[in-house]
């Protein structure tokens, strides 16, 4: 890992670098879409770039990385690694691009920092992006060996099959691969990349769970339209120009959220449109006749906005030993009143041994994380999925 030289520097100067790794990744953004604007407008997310959140987002990774090379030296941060090698090849990131990469962010840290960017401290640093870019790279192209495509040729042509409109503001595309060939493999839980034209040109990407359990010819995506400042554009064209028979350019499957069902008890947790990943991996369990325990907890604002929600409850009441627990907001007459607002794990018994999976906004997953540990569900048994840029670390 990081050499001893480099992690007393590292170490001596992370509170420095620390502090300004907000400016820093802002910086690198500016110098980066100035020399490569077809990234901006081709394969990074303009609503997240234009709120800051990706900028968060690698400044939290970063300094995460960082700081768990010189507190823990034997050993690599492979969670977070394959959280974001996930990404990175659902989005057809290739190994040329780290060096694009390193270019501008280093120029960045030497305009951000000055002086203070010795060549002791330059070298340290560099050896702790290598050490991250590299093993980026590796997982990747493990990822893309898994799928039997070339790195970065994840890109396939679908077509829609059907279109439901669940809610209001989500609808579910049922898709095949255009050319006739089997659909890829996908593990319960993961998540594939659409890239769409818009009317500027831009061809935007963004990543939805699979709905569907893996197997048979067809995947279906279930797309909430985000409405805001700014709306979203890749789902707002989607809802608005996506029909039966269209044309869908669609990435392979990639998550490490994935269902590992050993038999141990399992806890679904989800809030809002977070329900796409826990409908995908109850329709797993169901068509393997899983019989070990199985909690259900959703959170949503009323149950008309509670998307596949028959789906959600009729998918739960097929396992043996399970519960499901709904609350919303705005419930209908008749819901039981503990379980209206907010999600309250204090009265549902939670078995020893328990395997957790969340997926929704994040202060909620955070709740629900620290109801659980107070349940004595260990650290290592709560994972979770974050939709769009991991600001986990970043607020940590």
């Amino acid at each position: 890992m990081l050499s001893e030289k480099s992690t007393v520097t590292v170490r001596a100067t992370l509170p420095a670098v620390g502090a300004a790794i907000g400016t820093i990744t802002e910086r690198f953004y500016e110098r980066l879409f100035a020399d490569r604007p077809a990234l901006l407008r081709d394969l990074f997310n303009r609503g997240n770039q234009a709120a800051g959140l990706q900028k968060q987002a690698l400044a939290g990774s970063i300094a995460a990385f960082a700081t768990h090379l010189v507190d823990h030296p034997e050993e690599r941060p492979d969670v977070m690694l394959n959280r974001i090698a996930h990404k990175h090849a659902s989005l057809g990131v290739t190994a040329d691009q780290y060096e694009i990469v390193h270019r501008h962010l280093f120029a960045a840290i030497a305009e951000v920092l000055g002086e203070a960017v010795t060549a002791v401290v330059a070298a340290a640093w560099d050896e702790v992006y290598w050490l991250m870019a590299n093993a980026l790279i590796d997982i990747e192209a493990r990822l893309y060996a898994e799928q039997g495509v070339l790195a970065g040729d994840v890109w396939r042509e679908w077509t829609v099959a059907g279109r439901t409109e669940e809610t209001a503001s989500c609808a579910t595309f049922r898709l095949r691969p255009a050319d006739g060939a089997p659909a890829p493999a996908s593990k319960p839980g993961q998540y594939v990349s659409v890239q769409v034209e818009l009317p500027d040109g831009a061809r935007q990407i963004r990543q939805y769970s699979l709905t569907s359990a893996p197997g048979g010819e067809l995947r279906s995506i279930t797309v909430k339209r985000v409405q805001g400042d700014p709306d979203g554009e890749v789902s707002g064209h989607l809802h608005a120009h996506l029909r039966e028979g269209d044309r869908l350019r669609v990435s392979a499957p990639y998550g490490d959220l994935v269902l590992d069902a050993d038999g141990s008890p399992l806890l679904l947790a989800s809030a809002g449109i977070g329900c796409t990943p826990m409908v995908a991996m109850l329709g797993q369990l169901a068509a393997d006749g899983h019989r070990a325990p199985v909690t259900v907890v959703h959170a949503d604002r009323s149950p008309a906005e509670h998307a596949l929600r028959d789906d959600h409850a009729a998918l739960t009441a097929q396992l043996p030993d399970s519960t499901a627990h709904f609350w919303y907001e705005d419930p209908e007459p008749g819901h039981p009143a503990d379980r209206t607002g907010l999600v309250d794990l204090t009265r549902l018994p939670v078995a020893p041994g328990t395997r957790a999976y969340l997926c929704g906004p994040l202060p909620f997953m955070r709740a629900v994380r620290t109801q659980l540990l107070a349940k004595g569900v260990r650290a290592a048994d709560v994972h979770y999925e974050v939709f769009g840029p991991d600001l986990w670390l970043a607020q940590d």
